[in-house]
């Protein structure tokens, strides 16, 4: 259930946020958000897609939403990320359509570096922690090892071609969101390995863009519960993509 109308225009930028129990983080991200769109000469919208909070989620949401009418609110009754950025990015009127983690670990200003003309002619441009003209602030070691195991186990079993999938800010287009999200069947932390098997499968132009990215200590990230999770969503992508699942919807 969405908590506004389409917009009059279309926005250049649409940003989706799933949340789940985000009362606390919610509020200063938001304003961050709003801080940083002030200062842009284009439109904007935010779309927060609540999925099974038991918190105030939802209510804080649609309080900041009276005072920023480019804030819309979508609740689902199941929890799960990848469900609540397919139904965000599918809801979504933006040219261009940005993943954003609550905690806005890379900071919202550098979402410039998605944008035209950064954007070039790509289809979609993905945040990485890895490689020249990447920080990580603040990380332990062990959570960095984490993350390895976690890339390591996707190029071995899905895609080489990028070294950081599961960084939580990604860039579409319209028209590869639209594609790809349309026919998207993982609702856990697979949907981005998912997103991009699908791209590289169909063509799509990815590129990578190296972000200063900040460490959470509230990360949800649990290193042998999400590999196992990860393996076993990796084997269903490649299954889909075999029985033709992932063929593209009818217009």
């Amino acid at each position: 259930m969405s908590s506004q109308e389409r917009p009059a225009a279309a926005p250049l930028l649409s940003i989706i946020i799933p949340a789940l129990n985000e009362e606390l983080r919610l509020p200063p991200g938001l304003q961050k958000i709003d801080a940083f769109l002030q200062t842009q000469n284009y439109a904007a919208e935010v779309i927060v897609v609540d999925n099974g909070s038991k918190d105030r989620t939802a209510e804080i949401v649609q309080e900041y939403a009276q005072a920023h009418p480019y804030v819309r609110l979508i609740q689902l009754k199941e929890r799960g990320k990848g469900r609540a950025v397919k139904a965000g990015m599918l809801a979504a009127y933006g040219d261009y359509r940005f993943i954003c983690d609550t905690d806005l670990s890379m900071p919202i200003e550098e979402v410039v570096k998605f944008l035209p003309p950064s954007a070039g002619d790509y289809d979609i441009s993905i945040a990485t922690r890895e490689g020249e003209g990447a920080q990580r602030i603040g990380e332990p070691e062990y959570r960095h090892l984490m993350g390895r195991v976690n890339n390591l186990i996707i190029k071995v079993m899905a895609i080489r071609e990028f070294e950081d999938t599961q960084c939580g800010f990604k860039m579409f287009n319209r028209r590869s969101a639209e594609d790809l999200f349309s026919v998207q069947q993982m609702n856990g932390i697979g949907f981005d390995v998912e997103i991009l098997f699908i791209a590289l499968k169909r063509g799509y132009k990815i590129r990578e863009v190296p972000i200063t990215w900040y460490f959470d200590p509230d990360s949800r990230m649990r290193l042998v519960q999400d590999s196992l999770n990860m393996l076993r969503e990796i084997w269903q992508i490649r299954q889909n993509w075999r029985k033709g699942v992932y063929a593209p919807k009818a217009p």
